[in-house]
């Protein structure tokens, strides 16, 4: 009887399917695509690997042995009750966004140093003005919160525009690819926040992540800092920056997540100065590397399966 391989994603093109196709022809599976997670669900009773990026089809297969999620971040697989089989394994698709996160931050603290949006109101207003003071990531103290692939690919780019300093902070004290200059623990936070010209927070989700950045820590930065946040909204006082920001402090800050996803319309954050938004897109499966990325990993822990061998990416939830 031959087994079931469910792919609830809309990303896939036509090489990315028959390469899962080859895959699972030969090691028995069939393979079912759906085109979200929702639409899968009336056909995951008896599927025994499920490819997604949403937790919903968990709950209704019963007979499911592994589910690899699409995305990075699990914290909406760890809920209970997510699993109908509660010894199903889960993967995540760590190590398939550090390319276009990264670039992401580069673009937005570019952005926010050579201060493009007033630039771009002032050309559409057929203007020409061209004495703003800009600053530059040459000679910057860079922190970065979260030293994972992320962190990492976020680090060495910048490395190429010559920083002053760059240190990551991470909770095990690993250096990945000694691409800091040092690595420090969140304890050390309070000291090194005073002397941060820029700050990137690319942290995960969890309880020792959720509010680092406190309202006291937001005002240890120098009046002069710029914030990036790419990691978790819930990482960050949101309600602390904003007053910040209206008050004066920070040079600017670039936030793609939020406490609330969208913002409320009548959330302060549309409208503060200094702050850029976008709508938690520098992780998005629009890239196409990612996309093949994604599939990469997932197709290396499908053969590590089929062989009884470890996987890869799992996540002990």
């Amino acid at each position: 009887m031959s087994r079931k391989l469910v792919v609830a994603l809309s990303v896939l093109g036509a090489a990315h399917r028959q390469r899962i196709d080859a895959a699972a022809h030969a090691n028995g599976f069939t393979v079912e695509y759906w085109p979200s997670p929702d639409a899968a669900i009336p056909h995951v009773a008896d599927a025994e690997i499920i490819l997604t990026n949403q937790p919903g089809p968990a709950a209704h297969a019963p007979k499911l042995k592994w589910l690899c999620s699409s995305t990075a971040g699990i914290e909406n697989f760890l809920k209970e009750g997510t699993f109908a089989a509660p010894d199903a394994l889960l993967t995540n698709s760590s190590g398939a966004y550090g390319v276009t996160i990264s670039e992401h931050i580069i673009m937005v603290t570019l952005e926010m140093m050579r201060r493009q949006a007033e630039y771009s109101a002032i050309v559409s207003r057929r203007e020409w003005r061209r004495d703003l003071p800009i600053r530059s990531i040459h000679g910057a103290r860079v922190a970065i919160l979260g030293t994972g692939d992320i962190g990492l690919e976020t680090a060495r780019r910048l490395r190429a525009f010559r920083p002053r300093t760059i240190v990551g902070f991470n909770r095990r004290g690993l250096n990945p690819g000694q691409a800091f200059d040092r690595i420090a623990a969140l304890p050390a936070l309070d000291q090194t926040l005073p002397e941060t010209d820029l700050l990137i927070l690319c942290l995960p989700g969890g309880a020792d992540t959720e509010g680092v950045m406190t309202a006291e820590r937001l005002a240890l930065l120098p009046a002069d800092a710029f914030l990036v946040n790419v990691g978790r909204g819930s990482a960050i006082d949101q309600p602390a920056l904003v007053r910040l920001l209206n008050q004066g402090h920070l040079a600017g800050a670039a936030l793609d997540v939020f406490t609330r996803e969208p913002p409320a319309p009548d959330d302060p954050v549309w409208n503060t100065p200094r702050l850029l938004l976008t709508p938690h897109v520098a992780g998005n499966m629009t890239l196409a590397y990612t996309v093949d990325k994604i599939l990469d990993q997932f197709l290396e822990d499908f053969d590590n399966y089929c062989a009884g061998r470890p996987l890869e990416r799992l996540v002990r939830r």
